[in-house]
């Protein structure tokens, strides 16, 4: 049997001498692994470097059996970010946390297009930051984990929303939030619905410690794992360039 598709390289582990076991987010058929043989060597290396768009198929005699991709390059994302160290931690991060959290051959299409939309911003090295936050943030509704921040869990007010409840994962208003805003995480304003504005670096950290304490709490800890550490290097790189000079063109934000 074999199929058709497109997708993501979200990992690619040498196997034996010569091959390597490739795990790809694909549109119809979820993440799904397979073996390249001679994907070691230099041309389809560069084939299946993570975070890069292929177009594969899959081939193998029985549907449970491990099989094998052969494939072609449609789009070089790694090669396009490996000049920047802060992108390519970005890249780096989301294939990381795309592989460690969606299901196996389950097919998730608003996650393979979230991720193509996170690699477009990378690329184009422009709103990458906060788009990255926004692709976590849709990452957990889509593990059924998603944070209700359209109006205030204790008075269903939809202004002022300043913090999350780490326990409901709803938003909460700065009033009905004051007795308990040491016990609460903070909300930064550019992932309120319809919000516009671009965020400042430090709105970025901040969403992306909100994220980060979700997917910790909710995906990773009861399953007795721990975050990828791709995605701890990404979260240092963006705290060093939210401190230095020129922070709102390092992290793509103007």
């Amino acid at each position: 049997m074999h199929w058709d598709d497109e997708g993501f390289v979200l990992a690619a582990r040498r196997h034996g001498e010569s091959a390597l076991v490739v795990q790809l987010l694909t549109r119809a058929h979820g993440r799904h692994a397979g073996l390249v043989r001679g994907g070691q060597g230099r041309k389809l290396r560069s084939v299946f470097e993570i975070g890069n768009r292929v177009g594969v198929t899959w081939s193998a005699r029985l549907g449970e059996h491990l099989g094998t991709f052969t494939g072609e390059l449609k789009a070089p994302h790694a090669a396009r970010v490996i000049a920047d160290p802060a992108r390519l931690a970005g890249l780096a991060a989301a294939a990381a946390v795309a592989e460690s959290t969606l299901p196996e051959r389950e097919p998730h299409p608003g996650a393979f297009d979230g991720t193509a939309a996170i690699f477009e911003s990378l690329d184009a090295d422009r709103g990458w930051a906060p788009a990255y936050v926004l692709w976590e943030l849709a990452l957990l509704a889509e593990l059924g984990f998603g944070l209700d921040l359209s109006r205030c869990a204790a008075s269903g007010e939809t202004r002022e929303l300043v913090y999350v409840s780490p326990k409901s994962g709803h938003a909460v208003s700065a009033a009905a939030g004051a007795p308990y805003r040491d016990k609460l995480l903070p909300l930064p304003a550019f992932l309120l619905p319809g919000e516009q504005e671009a965020p400042v670096p430090a709105a970025v950290v901040e969403g992306l410690r909100l994220t980060g304490f979700f997917l910790e709490r909710r995906v990773f800890e009861p399953h007795g794992r721990l975050m990828p550490p791709a995605r701890t290097r990404f979260v240092d790189a963006v705290e060093r360039l939210a401190k230095i000079s020129d922070e709102q063109n390092s992290l793509g934000l103007a």
